[in-house]
């Protein structure tokens, strides 16, 4: 196995298949100072689990107690963004309980599973809307095609905003994103900024608009909501929290849902006879949706810092000291998942995986993620067959991001199975 020393998650080859990289961590060096992200990197599984227990010594609150993420290019584009627009504010991401429980209320029962059970007619039509447009061509950049505007049609219907303002949403999603990724430089931070503040201003327009005329939407709940404040004082949310909020529930809502689609398409493709198997027994998609989140995890860690000198695994981890929590390396940690580097659609446990992560800040919209996963490899595998890639040698480029894991594209060939659409009610996950 290479040293660690080896490995740099900024190398082209190891961004691409950083898998290597996090195995070696976990045997070699559990917590590991990795100098690139000038962090802890915690590779275990039952680690992570530990860190996400105790927010009191590992806070979401990275900026509070010292750990500056994204360098300069991310205080270009705070800096635009506070000047032009609305400066960031911690709401859901960026807090701890009881703050954050505070802000996750808002917005529990847009999420609930309950409520995804009753869209599933509503998220069925969607697929079939996206497959009927490129059926009959037999062909598609699948991540284009349909990866980026399933979850990007979903979340615009959700929060409120016209479908024809789609493809702004995923540039300002994008633009949002990607300041933190670590690949953008001054000048391609600064027109993200420009970008989020394009996104402010029309958000703005919207709240402004269901203020007057509230609508059944995600917007115009929580531009009527009102919260208790430290003071005890019950009052409405102001700009600024709403701007994080939108922010944090755009991008959440799109970017790791088309990963993960992503993702698992390009899992069937490299491993023939696959969607053969799940097309005669369809009982498989599910666990193959656990699985596939698991193998190929869309966020490859996230943050937290040390309110204190603490430890985690032994290592000593003083005060303001930025932590990464390898959410990738501890979904095939191999004391918790049997041959963790290998992939199996009937994996028993498959879904313990942390892909949307634990506790209090477990991903509020993992249900309506797994919903639209469900609706597309059960329609997609009905409808469509001999699934294939356009080009054999397709190398499966991934989007430059140093936390991210998404593809650039996925050309895909195929035959018509069913040109009819699948019948609605089938796919509740």
């Amino acid at each position: 196995m290479a040293r660690l020393d080896a490995f740099n998650l900024f190398d082209d080859s190891v961004r691409e298949c950083p898998f290597a990289y996090l195995q070696t961590i976990r045997q070699e060096s559990p917590v590991y100072f990795m100098k690139e992200l000038g962090s802890f990197y915690v590779s275990r599984y039952e680690d992570i689990r530990y860190v996400k227990k105790h927010p009191e010594l590992f806070s979401n609150n990275i900026y509070e107690y010292g750990s500056q993420r994204g360098g300069n290019v991310r205080n270009i584009a705070e800096t635009w963004r506070a000047e032009n627009g609305w400066k960031r504010v911690s709401t859901l991401q960026r807090t701890d309980p009881p703050v954050h429980t505070m802000y996750r209320s808002l917005i529990n029962d847009a999420f609930s599973v309950a409520r995804v059970r009753n869209m599933t007619d509503y998220v069925e039509t969607c697929v079939n809307d996206l497959i009927d447009q490129f059926i009959d061509r037999g062909e598609c950049d699948f991540i284009a095609e349909y990866a980026i505007p399933l979850p990007c049609t979903v979340i615009a219907d959700q929060l409120g905003v016209p479908r024809d303002r789609i493809r702004d949403l995923k540039r300002w999603s994008d633009a949002m994103l990607a300041p933190g990724g670590g690949f953008v430089d001054d000048d391609a931070a600064l027109e993200c900024a420009k970008q989020v503040v394009d996104a402010q201003k029309f958000f703005a327009s919207v709240m402004d608009d269901r203020r007057q005329e509230p609508r059944d939407d995600i917007i115009s709940d929580l531009v009527h909501a009102k919260v208790t404040d430290g003071s005890g004082a019950n009052r409405p949310l102001d700009m600024f929290e709403l701007q994080d909020l939108l922010d944090q529930l755009l991008t959440g809502g799109n970017e790791t849902t088309t990963n993960a689609i992503g993702s698992a398409m390009m899992l069937l493709l490299q491993r023939p006879g696959t969607i053969e198997r799940m097309q005669e027994d369809p009982r498989l998609i599910r666990n193959f949706i656990e699985e596939s989140l698991r193998y190929e995890t869309p966020v490859l860690h996230l943050w937290r810092a040390a309110t204190c000198d603490t430890e985690i695994g032994g290592v000593q981890i003083p005060k303001g000291s930025s932590i990464a929590l390898g959410y990738a390396s501890a979904n095939r940690d191999e004391a918790v998942f049997v041959e963790g580097e290998g992939f199996d659609i009937e994996r028993k446990k498959a879904g313990a995986h942390l892909a949307f992560g634990s506790g209090p800040h477990h991903c509020p919209g993992a249900a309506l993620a797994r919903q639209e996963m469900y609706s597309t490899f059960t329609i997609l595998l009905k409808r469509l067959s001999n699934i294939h890639l356009v080009h054999q040698d397709d190398n499966f480029a991934h989007v430059p991001s140093l936390f991210l894991r998404g593809l650039k594209s996925l050309q895909i060939r195929f035959d018509v199975a069913h040109r009819e659409r699948y019948a609605p009610g089938a796919c509740v996950y």
